[in-house]
């Protein structure tokens, strides 16, 4: 009774004898995406069409009844025990291991790459992919926390900007030329939490919290003669404590910034690279999950964050809008308004796969499809440089008015 010994490798399935020579093989096909497949069905102890391709093969090459199948798995001795081979089960057998070390001169001879270099650089992206497909299931639940992360800065940006106008109202009492010289809120801040009093404000302590000097020294100069009211260190801590507090929340807003960036980039690489990762999460957060984003059409995912305005056209007849939340797009943003509708479908169409694959498949594709909408975006911006004309509407005509009918 002869032996067989069957070994699946990152390219296909290998029946050899003996020796290590090669007696049958069967090839996975040239697609990174459903060579992945293949290892993930085999990890789960699923059979891989290479293998069910092999079975065959050989059922045709030898005599079932006087042929082993030697194995390394047991999970797929199914396919080989179906055919009739009598199968038997050795982890790590010389002939399987001699075809494992050869693998990338076995790749190169039978045309699957070019070299040993490609083979190298083949199964760095497969192990990428494999290791993105492990990482979905486990990240498919981790959109929730992106979407709970960009609500919470929402929050926090409407108390930032309340708690600034508050700040600069009440400090403004003491000090109000300030608000007139510092326009930005996070230095107005740091000014009053970090020197509080006018008296205090020198242009070495301005400069020393980030001030530019031309600033810090128009900021000294106003205080020496301002006409603000003289407040006891009582009162400046208060005021003092609130500004703290709204430098606390702005430095917690960076932080959630931070994290939405890393759990986008495992969840939904694909996103993140069209549009970055706080838009990316305020569309997971306006669709729900990135799961029901998957599913909607281009169409929705083009005007989602703009539903009011949407139902208000159909309810009047009205034009309806041609973008939602994307219009933070910088591409969109920057564009004259006569662009920004076909840009936007553009990006909605993009997004739409995107959405797609990160779900689905886990695969990178987010350079190919942001090259993709780059290049729509400048044909649209040669194809439509100056606005349409405007059709002049018809005017009624407008109906003669009667004469009072004399009595």
């Amino acid at each position: 009774m002869s032996r067989v010994f069957v070994v699946d490798t990152l390219i296909g399935s290998f029946a050899v004898d003996e020796n290590g020579n090669i007696v049958e093989y069967a090839l996975y096909p040239k697609d990174l995406g459903k060579i992945v497949e293949e290892m993930v069905a085999l990890e789960n102890g699923q059979p891989t069409s290479a293998l069910k391709e092999l079975a065959e093969k050989l059922a045709k090459k030898f005599d079932p009844q006087s042929t082993t199948v030697v194995i390394e798995d047991p999970d797929v001795g199914k396919v080989f025990s179906e055919k009739g081979f009598k199968v038997e089960v050795i982890p790590g057998a010389d002939p399987i291991a001699k075809v494992r070390e050869q693998l990338p001169q076995i790749a190169v001879k039978l045309g699957f790459v070019s070299s040993e270099d490609e083979y190298g650089e083949f199964v760095h992206k497969l192990n990428l992919e494999l290791t993105r497909r492990k990482l979905r299931k486990y990240a498919q639940k981790r959109d929730l926390l992106a979407i709970q992360a960009i609500r919470a800065i929402d929050d926090i940006d409407k108390t930032l900007n309340l708690f600034a106008a508050r700040l600069r109202e009440w400090y403004s009492i003491h000090f109000p030329e300030l608000d007139d010289i510092v326009r930005d809120h996070y230095e107005y801040a740091k000014i009053v939490a970090y020197i509080g009093s006018r008296d205090a404000m020198t242009v070495e302590a301005l400069t020393k919290i980030g001030v530019p000097e031309g600033r810090a020294k128009r900021i000294v100069e106003m205080a020496s003669k301002s006409i603000g009211a003289e407040l006891s260190e009582m009162d400046l801590k208060v005021i003092q404590r609130v500004a703290n507090i709204w430098l606390d929340l702005y430095n917690l807003r960076r932080d959630l910034t931070d994290y939405i960036s890393q759990v986008m980039k495992e969840i939904a690489p694909n996103i993140t690279a069209l549009v970055g990762p706080l838009l990316g999460a305020r569309l997971l957060s306006l669709a729900g999950s990135l799961e029901e984003l998957a599913k909607l059409p281009a169409s929705t995912i083009q005007v989602l964050g703009a539903e009011k305005a949407l139902f208000r056209a159909l309810r009047t007849g009205g034009k309806p809008p041609k973008h939602g939340v994307i219009f933070q797009f910088p591409e969109i943003r920057r564009a004259p308004r006569w662009q920004r509708g076909k840009i936007a479908r553009a990006l909605a169409t993009k997004l739409a796969i995107a959405a797609r694959v990160d779900f689905f498949t886990g695969r990178y594709i987010g350079d190919e499809l942001k090259k993709k909408l780059m290049e729509r975006i400048e044909e649209i911006k040669k194809l439509y440089p100056k606005p349409p004309k405007r059709e002049k509407e018809a005017r009624p005509r407008r109906r003669p008015r009667r004469g009072r009918r004399k009595r």
